[in-house]
């Protein structure tokens, strides 16, 4: 997985291929990822990030963009204390073999981790399988 792409171009522009259109019966969250592919990955919030990464969509691209937007905040939520991220866990739940695949974001995600303290008790059991899965 590597960071250095244009974040002008959406999903589909990077992966060189476009999803058929959704069914008109599928559910809002298929049709709201269908869409996500289509913008630029630059223009992503933290929700679409968190949709798209949550459905396993685009993660050689996105999971270095989230794991940028968790460094950046990190060390302002540790501050704050508690913190329970949607994001975070998104990414701390992703496949486990994609973390062997890509080391250096996995070391990337041990380091935002060890920045945070106060974690969900939800949180810290997506931490534990995380350390195992990175760690194997």
């Amino acid at each position: 997985m590597n960071s250095s792409f244009d974040r002008q171009r959406s999903l589909e522009e990077l992966e060189g291929r476009r999803w058929p259109e959704p069914s008109p019966d599928a559910t809002d969250l298929v049709k709201s990822v269908h869409a996500l592919r289509a913008r630029p990955i630059g223009l992503l919030g933290v929700e679409e990030l968190r949709r798209l990464i949550g459905q396993d969509v685009g993660l050689p691209f996105l999971l270095p963009l989230a794991l940028e937007i968790l460094r950046d905040t990190a060390p302002a939520q540790a501050d704050g204390g508690f913190y329970d991220d949607d994001l975070l866990s998104a990414v701390l739940t992703v496949d486990p073999a994609t973390w062997v695949h890509a080391p250096h974001l996995a070391q990337e995600l041990k380091g935002v981790l060890a920045a945070l303290s106060d974690m969900s008790p939800y949180i810290e059991s997506d931490i534990r399988s995380f350390m195992r899965a990175a760690s194997g």
